[in-house]
């Protein structure tokens, strides 16, 4: 791929003197220099997620320059988030990420102008987000809002700096249907199908480390930077993978698929990018309208209804297999263990160091690791089989695979739906969440 014009075009005013000694380092680089630094303070970059990859990502384009940044959250800071969500501190708990952020920046660079979005993007709102941005970066950590971002950007026509990060390891690149030169590349070109649910466990449940953060999302500010001044040369048509333990860079040559079809339309109704990623719940879903041509990708689609749209076939949906119960409220949970004549067992399958921060009385502690190593079979027998099994982790993601190898087992096993996190939301709020 070759080098790219210059996405945004310098503002007509003249640098003020504050500007030209805040950004005298930025000056002095070839490439950039006065009219560079105009084209940033034109620019309007919206960051999805103020998280680990938004984190540094939104404090490195505030220091930029860069004149309108939007923040995509719909979250509260708590403490877990400070391990590797740098512009949020101490004092931040339980303040809403999009406030939190925005005091941040303020403090970095107070020419620049921060737009605030507290809502969970979905297909009813995010090509209205989208709207008026010139670049989008995309620091989300779940497979259906990065399909929902990169079929937005598509359909938007504009650039979608990309990032993912896991345990060790990141990854980086610039996703852009019709770039003004060269061939576009989008996110379902490297992606065309999510991964089955429950194969790729979340920060949550497979750690990430905290500093490998800022080295990605500085990567993605950097790319930010390059698209909306013209320097150098991004990462569209390339891929960047980023090992730190090993501290090498990879990088992976990516082109368009031909025989894709272009996205015109996003995917309708509710969750319907969940039940594309597999992760749809069942009460929420009736069906959804797939735009012709588009793989529905998660094999949860029975096939057209009668008024042309496919319907999500819910024994397909994961932990929804069949008529027998597969699942446990957290209100549920707690009716059954308030009954003394319920000899339900509780089956925790988190971590012991996660237990000493959050446990609920009576639990039997196996995590969930012990049921997919060499032991699996000998726990899955230690399963009473005249008993029902509810199963719990942090969000239920690991207490869904356990849930389902005990059912094949023979075990009434039930996935507790969101895990602890729910269960304090719904049950005992106040208590301690990590």
């Amino acid at each position: 791929m070759t080098s790219l014009p210059p996405l945004v075009a310098p503002s007509a005013e003249p640098l003020s003197a504050q500007e030209l000694a805040r950004y005298s380092r930025h000056l002095a680089l070839p490439g950039i220099g006065v009219e560079g630094q105009q084209r940033l303070r034109a620019a309007r970059v919206l960051v999805v997620g103020a998280g680990g990859l938004g984190s540094p990502a939104l404090l490195y384009l505030a220091a930029a320059g860069v004149g309108t940044i939007g923040i995509v959250d719909d979250d509260r800071v708590e403490v877990s988030n400070l391990q590797r969500q740098v512009i949020h501190g101490g004092s931040d708990v339980g303040r809403p990420k999009v406030v939190s952020a925005r005091d941040a920046l303020a403090e970095v660079n107070p020419h620049v102008s921060v737009r605030l979005h507290e809502q969970r993007l979905d297909a009813t709102n995010v090509l209205d987000v989208l709207a008026g941005y010139d670049v989008v970066l995309d620091g989300t950590d779940n497979f259906a809002t990065r399909y929902l971002v990169g079929d937005a950007a598509e359909i938007a026509g504009i650039p979608c700096v990309w990032g993912s990060i896991f345990r060790f390891q990141g990854q980086v690149s610039v996703f852009w249907s019709a770039p003004p030169v060269g061939e576009g590349v989008v996110y379902r070109d490297v992606f065309p199908e999510p991964p089955p649910p429950g194969t790729v466990p979340d920060c949550a449940t497979g750690g990430v480390l905290g500093a490998m953060c800022g080295t990605v999302g500085s990567v993605m500010a950097t790319e930010a930077i390059k698209l909306i001044t013209g320097a150098g040369r991004t990462l569209l048509g390339r891929l960047a993978v980023y090992d730190s333990l090993e501290l090498t860079w990879r990088h992976l040559a990516i082109r368009a698929d031909p025989a894709r079809v272009p996205v015109t339309g996003l995917l309708a109704g509710d969750h319907a990018y969940e039940a594309f990623c597999g992760f749809a719940p069942v009460d929420d879903v009736g069906s959804v309208e797939v735009p012709s041509g588009l793989s529905s990708g998660a094999d949860l689609f029975s096939g057209p209804t009668a008024d042309g749209r496919l319907a999500v076939d819910l024994a397909r949906v994961p932990g929804r297999t069949g008529p027998t119960p597969t699942s446990l409220t957290p209100r549920e949970l707690a009716d059954r263990l308030a009954d003394p004549d319920d000899d339900l067992l509780l089956l925790d399958v988190r971590e012991d160091w996660e237990t000493q921060i959050l446990s609920l009385d009576g639990a039997r502690v196996v995590p969930s690791g012990v049921y997919a190593g060499p032991g699996a079979a000998a726990a899955l027998a230690d399963l009473p089989r005249d008993r029902t099994v509810a199963v719990l982790c942090k969000v239920g993601g690991r207490s869904e695979r356990v849930a389902s190898l005990a059912r094949a087992a023979g075990v009434d096993a039930r996935n507790v739906e969101g895990g602890v996190l729910a269960w304090v939301r719904d049950v005992e709020p106040g208590r301690p969440t990590y």
